[in-house]
């Protein structure tokens, strides 16, 4: 399947217009040579079944799909690292 094969699938089932669900919203959107696009959402998990949703009724044909609930973990850790340094760009 080539590029607009896949364009053409995900417009007529409408992964645009159903990703991200309301109450939700997208934080990056990464295309990963050799894996393929991973979308990383922010949400409550109240909104996590709505998310699968969409994606199993728009992006399925277009895309494999896979789901990997994760959370930041970060303002937890953050006080206990010792190197509290930030790159400089």
């Amino acid at each position: 399947m080539n590029l607009n094969e896949i364009e053409k699938i995900r417009t007529n089932q409408g992964f645009y217009e159903n990703l991200p669900p309301e109450g939700t919203s997208v934080v990056n959107w990464f295309v990963v040579m050799g894996l393929g696009q991973v979308v990383v959402l922010e949400l409550p998990a109240s909104k996590l079944a709505a998310v699968n949703l969409a994606i199993e009724r728009t992006a399925w044909k277009a895309f494999t799909t896979e789901i990997y609930p994760t959370y930041n973990l970060y303002p937890i850790i953050e006080n206990k690292l010792k190197n509290k340094s930030k790159v400089d760009y």
